[in-house]
């Protein structure tokens, strides 16, 4: 339990000294008529003291009284913890608490710095209201004119940013809450059909981006993924491919392998007998160096250096010109294994799995309008059965009323008067 503590006054006074002439039978301390008079004293739940200034005793009483029921229902908030501007917050304690690799905290850095900092940066985290919350996500459309799915990530970010120091007792409540995210919008899909993958392929105008077009389509690798595949990962005898890593670019750093940005993207995917053959005929055909720091590398560039993204961009526009073609991007041979995946009948999460997302949702979200389709068909499929088995039943049931025979084998038979199958 707290206690109040009189700030103008010595609680220990030594023998002999002089009474405070305003407080009588007081002895003033160096803090008489400094200031609040009163100090609530409480341990916070980590066992550290805090304290607050008050005007009177009677107020620094209540204030004990608050904080410790809070302690008591686990509402507790550290009073002056919410007093850490959000520039410090954010970088200081939320970033670090990502658990993420070099390459994404750069991305989440560029995101403070840019729609964070300038607006809110040295404001206290406690001071954010929800109707500022709300403004701000208005400034991303209105003022840096950000469109698509950006507004929703940025905002995801920032917010994320408040629902930590919720959890950490910083502040009692987020701005955010009650405060709408920006709609999450999702372009619509539309992946290359069969035929014109195939089609790729045959316009490719070296081995290599053939190679890296038909394992694409069969895997559904990032651009990252199928730069970065190593043949130690490639497991012949059960016939996967085990994704563990990609190659990334970093400014200042280059090239690089790095670890996949989420546990989910690492995965094990079945692969076919034509993704098993492509592979050996290509790494017999342009073995990867055994040595050096691309030692396994399976897709190079002439001389054993990797593929950069933008090289591996240029070349598959490229390549789509020459097929006559719409122009294509790497990730759209991705999204072309999902819809074969799904108009194959697999199921949401079999198809996150393969593709390496972090949740179903996403999944669902990207390729909900396919999943559509397949259901459009199945019952395609479902009407034209029953359609052709009540016409063949009716020709049935005419040729046996008008007196004719009856085919062997159709398992009819006379009831009630009626033909049944």
């Amino acid at each position: 339990m707290g206690y109040v503590a009189d700030r103008w006054h010595k609680s220990r006074p030594k023998p002999g000294e002089p009474e405070c002439g305003e407080h009588k039978g007081k002895v003033a301390s160096r803090a008489h008529g400094k200031g609040k008079r009163w100090q609530a004293r409480y341990d916070g739940p980590d066992g550290g003291e805090r304290t607050s200034l008050h005007r009177t005793a009677a107020e620094a009483e209540r204030e004990i009284i608050k904080q410790e029921s809070a302690k008591m229902t686990g509402s507790w908030v550290d009073p002056k913890a919410g007093k850490v501007t959000v520039e410090t917050y954010a970088f200081d304690t939320w970033l670090p608490a990502q658990n993420i690799n070099g390459r994404t905290e750069i991305e989440y850095r560029g995101v403070l710095n840019r729609y964070l900092v300038p607006e809110w940066g040295t404001r206290e985290i406690r001071s954010i209201k929800p109707s500022e919350a709300g403004a701000w996500q208005q400034l991303l459309l209105a003022k840096y004119e950000l469109s698509g799915s950006t507004p929703n990530s940025v905002a995801r970010r920032v917010r994320s940013v408040f629902r930590l120091a919720v959890i950490d007792r910083v502040i009692a409540v987020s701005p955010f809450a009650g405060i709408k995210a920006p709609t999450l919008v999702e372009s619509t899909v539309d992946p290359p059909d069969l035929a014109e993958v195939l089609g790729l392929v045959d316009a490719a105008y070296h081995v290599r981006w053939r190679a890296m077009i038909d394992l694409t389509a069969m895997t559904g690798l990032r651009s990252g993924e199928i730069r970065g595949l190593r043949v130690d990962r490639i497991d012949r005898e059960r016939g996967v491919l085990r994704v563990e890593e990609q190659l990334v670019y970093e400014r200042g750093r280059g090239l690089y392998f790095d670890d996949l940005k989420t546990g989910a993207g690492r995965r094990v995917l079945p692969l076919t007998d034509e993704a098993l053959t492509l592979l050996a005929e290509y790494v017999t055909a342009h073995p990867p160096a055994v040595d050096g720091e691309w030692a396994g590398l399976v897709f190079t560039m002439p001389g054993g250096e990797p593929i950069g993204e933008s090289t591996l961009d240029w070349a598959l526009k490229s390549i789509c010109r020459r097929a006559g073609g719409p122009a294509r991007h790497w990730h759209e041979l991705r999204h072309h294994y999902a819809s074969v995946l799904i108009a194959g009948g697999e199921n949401p999460k079999v198809v996150q799995k393969r593709l390496g997302h972090k949740d179903v949702l996403t999944t669902l979200r990207v390729y909900s309008h396919l999943w559509a389709e397949a259901e459009e068909r199945t019952r395609g499929v479902l009407d034209d059965a029953r359609r052709k088995a009540r016409e063949a039943a009716a020709v049935r049931r005419e040729g046996f009323l008008s007196g004719g025979m009856i085919p062997e084998g159709q398992g009819t038979r006379v009831a009630s008067g009626l033909v049944s199958a």
